[in-house]
């Protein structure tokens, strides 16, 4: 399903959609090329967000303890962002941490949640307005989901109703991802039948792109490129997959160019 050039948005800064492993040593090369793209881990700033997990009681102080240490070892700056409910997307404290970040890091748990929490709020405007100027986004699991236009109810198609789409944080309007895709394929989360029937009956009246994104894999879009904004590489031990309209999948490996 391929994207009309008007739904095509200009992504200044890196994009990173992480079908999962955040935070873990199997993602360090995806990370450094990130990195790299700020000048390096010394000129980075990186803000670790756990919005995604506000509803699971300790998770986010634990995907807080492990962003800090892995970009630490990195050797990044790096500062935990207690934003966990949309009250936090208003408070001085966390806007101030958001201010002095050039990358932006959002763990997995509830994309809806995630949406919610950051929709037209001024934590949501100072990071777009950062990515702009050139700052790294980075979404892991329900991160990534929440960057494009829609996104689905991953925990009702999981109880087995049908994918409902739901309106995204849409910093790229017309993508949906879906991460863990190679759990998926394998009907872990989602009946293969009902991934089917949602591809073909995704609405006709947007362009939309659906992608899905294995485990330990992202597609990644850096600046500068030769292709412009609409080139993405696939980097991670696993592929990515990109759906037509029919259903039909082409699958990129590490290193592949994929055209948005």
């Amino acid at each position: 399903m391929e994207q009309s050039a008007d739904s095509r948005v200009e992504l200044a800064g890196a994009v990173a959609l992480v079908g999962s492993g955040e935070y873990l040593d199997v993602m360090n090369e995806t990370d450094h090329l990130l990195l790299n793209t700020l000048g390096g881990p010394e000129t980075a700033r990186v803000a670790v967000i756990p919005t995604a997990s506000g509803l699971e009681p300790g998770n986010p102080e634990r995907w807080n303890e492990m962003g800090v240490r892995h970009f630490s070892k990195l050797g990044a700056q790096v500062e935990p962002v207690w934003l966990i409910g949309r009250e936090d997307a208003s408070a001085e404290k966390v806007l101030d941490i958001l201010k002095r970040s050039n990358f932006f890091y959002f763990s997995g748990g509830n994309p809806n949640h995630l949406i919610e929490s950051l929709r037209d709020t001024p934590a949501w405007q100072i990071i777009r307005e950062a990515h702009a100027r050139g700052a790294v986004l980075a979404g892991c699991s329900a991160g990534a989901m929440a960057f494009g236009g829609y996104t689905i109810n991953i925990r009702a198609a999981m109880s087995g109703q049908p994918p409902q789409l739901v309106r995204a944080l849409g910093l790229i309007p017309g993508l949906i991802t879906f991460p863990h895709f190679d759990r998926m394929r394998a009907g872990r989360f989602v009946n293969p039948a009902q991934f089917k029937d949602f591809l073909t009956g995704a609405p006709q009246e947007e362009a939309l792109t659906i992608i899905g994104v294995d485990e330990d894999t992202a597609l990644v879009h850096f600046p500068n490129q030769q292709e412009g904004k609409r080139a993405w590489q696939v980097s991670g031990r696993q592929t990515v997959s990109v759906f037509d309209k029919e259903g039909n999948a082409i699958v990129y490996s590490n290193g592949e160019q994929v055209l948005l």
